[in-house]
Formats: structure tokens, C-alpha cells, sequence
């Protein structure tokens, strides 16, 4: 019989940590080859090559842009607030990745006639018949996408610089003003769902029922609004070099400087994965291969697509920023909800 901790077997704790090691590799790696891939690409989109002298073409980039911030000086403002000013980095950086922790990124493996869910926080029980995971799986991630600007804000004010104090507030205001309209754009998943567990959102597309193809305005305004609220192309207005210098983050340099692009592409990562699970299938496609390769092909297109609008798009002024919020997306995604509410009451019963 096996050991139980806590009412749980031990094999349950083993598996635990071994799918927070899997899914922090795997961010870690996409967010370090992610800027290379990121310069390629666009490179070759504007007709230039993009790194090609370290390593086979540039392939070993990454590893050097780590190796020369991690070895430059260390700057801090003296008038700077310091801890406001030490922490900010990892206020930003920490919730992109456990964001991850409910995100199902494959079916099922067994190990030791155990059955482990490919989700960080779930597993089945003794009986294997039955998954247990966070039942509000959704509101987490946006608790954590919340708590991303805290970090962004706080290295403007810590800063005590004028120009990351606008910075910091840019974002605050741009994230607020995407982060209403990406709600709302998900309810209609939820309505359809009814549930906020992903892995039963997920459950519900088998098949090809994309949620997707169900909710397209839904799946277009919220990827739109990701963007915006992760300050990608054409929208990272709160670091806008030509008006303020580098935005929230002009006074950091090194590692610090590092961490808030580190953030910036973990953000990109999970909106793919959050988009992917909610709207195109998750894991789910066909049979031939495993679920995890379906899941991660997703991701790794939708990241593509972030790189080829910011090959292809300028940067919006902030006027067009909050207008494109509030009047169009706002608007469209109420209109969305109440159609699907009058469509699930009276047309899908």
C-alpha cells in the first residue's frame, strides 16, 4: 500500500515536482531562444539577417546577451527608493511563470501505475477516474496578470525619474483599460463552458469544437488585448523610446534591466498558452502524435503571429491606444456576451 502524505500518495509529491521542473525548462528555454528567434524572424521579414556571428547563424546569441548583462554594472539611482527598487524586477517577472501552475499543457502519463494529469496543480484519484484541479483555474491567471503591472509601476516610482514615473503610469492605465475587455471577452467561453476549470474548457473542444470557431470576435479581441496588456507591438507604449527615453525601466541596467524583457516574454508565453487552452483545443489534435506536441505547436505559432505584427505594425499613439480600449473593444465584447447569453438560453437548449 502506498505511503501517504497528507492523504496523498508519495508518488503524487514526485510527479508534482517533477511537472514544475518540466514547465519552468521549457519557459525558461522559450523566453531565452524566444529573442533570438524574435530578430530572426523579423530580420528576415525586412529583408536583413539578423544575429549571425555568434554561433551558427547566431544561434548561441541568447547565451551571450546573458553572459554580458550578468557581468555589466550594477546601477542604482541614488535617490532611488532602494528595495521598491530591487524588487520591482521580480514583482514582474514571478507571476508569468507561476501563471503556468494551472495551465494543462497535455492528457495524461502513467508512472508507476499512477496516473499524472499533464497540469501542474491536478492529479487524479487512487482510482484514476477522476481529476481534481483548481476549479476556478481562470481567475488565477488573471490574478497573476493583474499582479504583472505592480511590478512595471513600482520600477517607475522607485526609479525617482520622471520619465519612468510616466512610464509606470502608462502602463498601469493601459493595462487596466485591455485588462476590463480580455474579461469580458472570456465570459462568453465560460457561458458556453459553464466552468472556470480549464482542464474541462479544455475537455469541451475535443474533437475540433474550438472555442475559436464558436467565439471568434471573442478569440480576436482577447489576443488583441493580451498584447496590449503585456506591452507588446504595436502597443508597449510604457516603454516608447522616442517620448521616454525607455519607460519604466531608464534607471536599470544588468541583470535587473534583464529581468523585466525576461517578464516581457514569459508574459508573451503564457497569453499563447492561455490562448490556446481556452479558445483553440489545448492539447488536443490528432492522434498520431501526443497531446504535449499539439499543445506546444499552438503556443509556438501564436508566438510566431506576436512576432509578425511587430514586423508589420507601428507603434499607436496613446490617444489611439485608450480609444481602441474603451470604444471598440469595450463595446464589442458586451454586445459578444449578451449574444451568447440569449443564444445559450433560448437557441443551444
Amino acid at each position: 500500500m502506498d505511503t501517504l502524505i497528507l492523504g496523498l500518495p508519495v508518488a503524487y509529491y514526485i510527479a508534482m515536482v517533477a511537472k514544475v521542473l518540466v514547465a519552468f525548462v521549457f519557459v525558461l528555454l522559450t523566453v531565452a531562444y524566444a529573442t533570438y528567434a524574435e530578430r530572426k524572424i523579423i530580420g528576415h521579414m525586412q529583408v536583413r539577417l539578423g544575429p549571425m556571428r555568434t554561433g551558427w547563424h547566431g544561434l548561441l546569441q541568447p547565451i551571450a546577451d546573458g553572459v554580458k548583462l550578468f557581468f555589466k554594472e550594477e546601477i542604482v539611482p541614488s535617490q532611488a527608493s532602494k528595495f521598491a527598487f530591487l524588487i520591482a524586477p521580480l514583482v514582474a517577472l514571478i507571476p508569468a511563470f507561476i501563471s503556468f501552475a494551472v495551465i494543462p499543457f497535455g492528457d495524461t502519463v502513467t508512472i508507476g501505475g499512477y496516473t499524472v494529469p499533464l497540469q501542474i496543480a491536478a492529479y487524479y484519484d487512487q482510482a484514476g477516474k477522476q481529476v481534481f484541479d483548481v476549479n476556478v483555474g481562470v481567475l488565477y491567471i488573471l490574478a497573476m496578470a493583474s499582479l504583472g503591472v505592480y511590478g512595471i509601476v513600482l520600477a517607475g516610482w522607485a526609479s525617482n525619474s520622471k520619465y519612468s514615473l510616466l512610464g509606470g503610469l502608462r502602463s498601469a492605465a493601459q493595462m487596466i483599460s485591455y485588462e476590463l475587455a480580455a474579461g469580458l471577452a472570456i465570459i462568453s467561453v465560460f457561458m458556453l463552458s459553464e466552468s472556470l476549470s480549464l482542464h474541462k474548457i479544455v475537455a469541451d473542444q475535443a474533437g475540433g469544437a474550438w472555442y475559436a470557431f464558436k467565439q471568434p470576435l471573442a478569440f480576436v479581441i482577447f489576443f488583441i488585448c493580451s498584447l496590449a496588456e503585456i506591452n507588446r507591438t504595436p502597443f508597449d507604449l510604457p516603454e516608447a523610446e522616442t517620448e521616454l527615453v525607455s519607460g519604466f525601466c531608464t534607471e536599470y541596467s544588468s541583470m535587473k534591466y534583464a529581468m523585466f524583457f525576461m517578464a516581457e516574454y514569459a508574459n508573451m508565453i503564457t497569453v499563447c498558452a492561455v490562448t490556446t487552452t481556452l479558445f483553440l483545443g489545448g492539447w488536443h489534435g490528432p492522434a498520431f502524435l501526443p497531446g504535449w506536441f499539439w499543445f506546444i505547436a499552438k503556443v509556438y505559432f501564436l508566438i510566431f503571429l506576436c512576432m509578425w505584427i511587430r514586423a508589420t505594425y507601428p507603434r499607436y499613439r496613446y490617444d489611439q491606444l485608450m480609444r481602441l480600449g474603451w470604444k471598440v473593444f469595450l463595446p464589442l465584447t458586451l454586445v459578444n456576451v449578451m449574444a451568447t447569453g440569449l443564444w445559450v438560453m433560448f437557441i443551444s437548449k
